[in-house]
């Protein structure tokens, strides 16, 4: 009688466990898919914005520094929410912008002793 009633605790805990797990899965999935919105509403409004000159330097810009890309999608969105931005912004216009972003590079030098 005990083994029956340890088997079935056992079973119970397994189903709470199987269905812990799914719902994770389903979070997770949900999640991505949120995510993958964000991005294609942000891909949406950079081509909106960006002159094809300007969307290929941000996509250069983006596989080297990917913090910066993002920091600057960002302030652009700001700057058309905002009604900022009436035109297109063009590849000199984005170098700008690019250079008030980026961190600044430190001078090393190396002296000797």
């Amino acid at each position: 009688m005990e083994d029956d009633e340890l088997e079935m605790l056992r079973q119970r805990k397994m189903q709470q466990m199987q269905q812990m797990q799914s719902q994770q899965v389903q979070q997770r999935a949900a999640a991505e898919e949120q995510q993958k919105e964000a991005e294609a509403q942000r891909a949406a409004i950079m081509r909106q914005i960006l002159t094809p000159e300007a969307r290929d330097r941000l996509a250069t810009v983006k596989i080297a520094y990917p913090d910066v890309a993002h920091m600057v999608e960002d302030q652009l969105i700001r700057l058309v929410q905002m009604g900022q931005i009436k035109s297109q912004v063009d590849e000199p216009t984005l170098k700008q912008i690019l250079r008030r972003v980026a961190p600044q590079k430190r001078e090393i030098t190396i002296e000797k002793r």
